[in-house]
């Protein structure tokens, strides 16, 4: 079994519980690295009912996040925080291994 070093915030966790309540075929926030955006890489996030067989479940107060392998591998030691302030409301990877990063907080660098 892989060690997961992900973390979620206390709100993180409140928002994407809100959120997958109010879903009747959703029970997950996939979060995955894509290739593109403006530092190389960027996250995505969906709403999910299908969780697949190299999934990395985190779950913290009835929030369930799914991060599949190969974006495990860039998102080590990150901590997944929703941030609500005068900018907007967004979910936010706080993730060490990047380099360098956007403006948006979606996209960085290794």
């Amino acid at each position: 079994m892989t060690e997961v070093n992900v973390t979620m915030t206390e709100s993180a966790a409140k928002r994407i519980a809100k959120i997958i309540a109010s879903e009747t075929d959703k029970n997950a926030l996939r979060i995955s690295v894509e290739g593109g955006g403006c530092s190389g890489f960027s996250y995505k996030f969906d709403l999910t009912g299908d969780r697949q067989d190299d999934d990395i479940v985190i779950e913290r107060d009835n929030a369930r996040v799914l991060i599949d392998q190969m974006s495990l591998v860039y998102m080590e030691g990150s901590e997944i925080d929703f941030v609500d302030n005068l900018l907007g409301q967004s979910f936010q990877i706080k993730n060490p291994n990047a380099v360098a990063s956007c403006g948006c907080g979606t996209s960085f660098a290794i």
